[in-house]
């Protein structure tokens, strides 16, 4: 069975606003690395038509790119997509899969299956999830800004507090350190 990592940019105060990050060559880096060691990545219907608006035209060359963020593209081009949704079910971009019915189940046999892991970068499913107590490890990149609004992570709350363990903290150059926790027994 691969792990569920749930992994996202995150501000000091708490925003996961994708426009709130630094976006450069190093932080591209940092999440390609990450896709790299996953077998599949996993979102909400949300991520993923975001994701869908942008992403495959990098791919293809139709929106120019500095090589890191290409690079980026085409590897998430050729990853499993995994999406979780109850009001889409078509999905066209390449290898984007559905995952339909009981939440629980339907990522459980996606962790059974994929033994390289999942990348899960979504916000409001990871909530989902962590109540579900189906996330193994949490990889955030946290950027050295104070946002000053949301959307916050699990700002729905959780049923109670979170144990975890640090694997590592890593500084990278542009002033955001990447942090590696695993749920503590």
């Amino acid at each position: 069975m691969g792990l569920l990592t749930f992994s996202i940019n995150i501000t000091l105060d708490g925003c996961v606003d994708h426009q709130e990050g630094i976006a450069d060559d190093e932080t591209h880096a940092f999440f390609t690395r990450l896709m790299d060691e996953r077998g599949a990545m996993l979102w909400g219907r949300v991520t993923y038509e975001m994701m869908e608006s942008y992403w495959p035209s990098v791919a293809c060359g139709d929106v120019g790119a500095p090589p890191a963020i290409r690079e980026w593209a085409a590897k998430l081009e050729a990853k499993p997509k995994y999406v979780v949704s109850s009001t889409r079910t078509d999905f066209p971009w390449t290898n984007s899969h559905h995952i339909a019915g009981d939440l629980r189940i339907g990522v459980q046999q996606l962790k059974d299956a994929t033994p390289d892991g999942v990348l899960l970068g979504s916000g409001k499913l990871a909530t989902e999830l962590d109540r579900l107590n189906l996330i193994d490890e949490y990889q955030l990149l946290v950027h050295p800004r104070i946002a000053g609004h949301g959307p916050t992570l699990y700002e729905s709350g959780l049923p109670s507090t979170r144990q975890l363990e640090l694997v590592s903290a890593t500084p990278l150059r542009n002033g955001a350190v990447a942090m590696h926790y695993r749920r503590a027994c």
